[in-house]
């Protein structure tokens, strides 16, 4: 067991510095970024609207599932069509948290080229949207979900920190932790030669990868260390930037939902972007770059999952906060998800992460007559308490989400 252990251990201390950082950044830019400079700058069916949603959509630490009720909102608020799938291609692929976390355990190359694959592919998923689909109707009217309260300094700094450090764990934290042991196993179990038998052979690499990452969750910053401990075992840069581009932007849930709301034929520019992108730019990388630029960081006197030698204090001190606040952030999540009265429940499938439970429960709370709404994202339901509620309403805003209503 203690085999599997220190290298959970050297991954941890590794990660959960930036992870922290990241988290922060990603609870400012919540609180303190209104919604509704992004619907703004992104009706126009042209260049300028698919690159502003790219670069809107890098930072933002959202999940490939947690991202289409969010882009579904933008388009609801007023987004062209194009501009929501640049945003659906570039906003799962990174995140100010992962970004971070790539330079702590991949180092700054593998860093710098995330969100540049993320811009690329974004652009042009999004254009190549524009070009096939001139009829989409891209004015639709700014709706009053974009329409927040206002908050105070204060009260945004308390959000930034609720957010970043309790829903954002709620969130990602799990797929962290499941990313970090499937890397430790991946470190003691994978034969040392398992990869390099195919290193003359880096597309194959990169199609093997490709074929097992695109259809599974696999959250941006949670596919590093797996990443990490396959280049370890031999799997080409290149290949290790197709996981890192392709697990993260992609999923079976995303995919459904995905050809449900924008069609199947955005569905397969959508697909084709992120594939072509991710093995291009990982044949770039293995073919034209230096090899010494792609590495997990330090691999030498500093490198955490080579070397025996103890973390620095603020590293132990990192990793005991991030574990800390895991817990607190579950039981918080376990005590709010408690029943409270008898409201009327909603089955809901496609809901899988915080985001997910936040649109939805804003969007079913601005209905006329609704008093109270809460998501249980375990039970997969929506509880809507109110008098003289539209029932039929809330079924049919659930299905403008992009979600499926399954009747009880």
């Amino acid at each position: 067991m203690e085999r599997y252990i220190n290298p959970l251990i050297d991954l941890l201390n590794g990660m959960t510095p930036y992870l922290l950082l990241g988290f922060l950044v990603a609870g400012i830019l919540k609180e303190f970024v209104p919604r509704r400079i992004y619907a703004d700058k992104l009706s126009k069916n042209n260049f300028r609207s698919v690159l502003l949603a790219a670069l809107f959509g890098i930072p933002l630490p959202l999940c490939s599932c947690g991202v289409i009720p969010t882009a579904a909102s933008l388009r609801r608020e007023g987004a062209s069509r194009g501009a929501t799938v640049s945003f659906l291609i570039s906003t799962p692929q990174t995140g100010v948290d992962s970004i971070f976390a790539t330079a702590s355990i991949l180092g700054i190359p593998f860093a710098i080229c995330r969100p540049v694959v993320a811009l690329v592919t974004a652009l042009a998923g999004g254009c190549a949207v524009n070009r096939w689909d001139k009829n989409a109707d891209n004015k639709a009217s700014i709706a009053s979900a974009s329409q927040t309260m206002k908050k105070s300094f204060w009260k945004k700094c308390a959000g930034t920190l609720r957010y970043g450090f309790i829903d954002m764990m709620q969130d990602i934290g799990k797929w962290i932790v499941i990313g970090l042991v499937i890397a430790a196993v991946i470190t003691v179990a994978v034969p040392n030669d398992f990869f390099t038998q195919l290193s003359d052979y880096p597309l194959l690499n990169m199609l093997v990868i490709l074929a097992f990452s695109a259809p599974m969750y696999l959250c941006a910053t949670g596919s590093i260390p797996i990443a990490a401990a396959l280049m370890l075992k031999g799997l080409s840069p290149g290949a290790a930037l197709v996981l890192l581009i392709a697990g993260p932007a992609t999923n079976m849930a995303a995919i459904l939902v995905i050809n449900k709301v924008l069609g199947r034929k955005t569905l397969i520019i959508y697909l084709l972007s992120i594939i072509i992108g991710a093995v291009s730019f990982g044949l770039i990388v293995d073919y034209l770059l230096p090899a010494q630029w792609f590495s997990p960081t330090g691999c030498g006197s500093h490198c955490s999952l080579c070397t025996e030698s103890s973390a620095p204090w603020w590293q132990t001190t990192s990793s005991i906060l991030f574990v800390s606040m895991l817990v607190i952030a579950f039981i918080l999540r376990m005590r709010k998800n408690k029943s409270t009265g008898k409201p009327k429940s909603f089955r809901i499938n496609g809901m899988m992460c915080n985001h997910c439970k936040a649109n939805v429960e804003n969007a079913l709370a601005r209905i006329d007559g609704v008093t109270a709404v809460r998501v249980d994202l375990g039970e997969g339901k929506a509880y809507v308490e109110g008098k003289k509620v539209d029932y039929d309403t809330v079924i049919s805003t659930i299905k403008e989400l992009g979600y499926e209503y399954i009747e009880e």
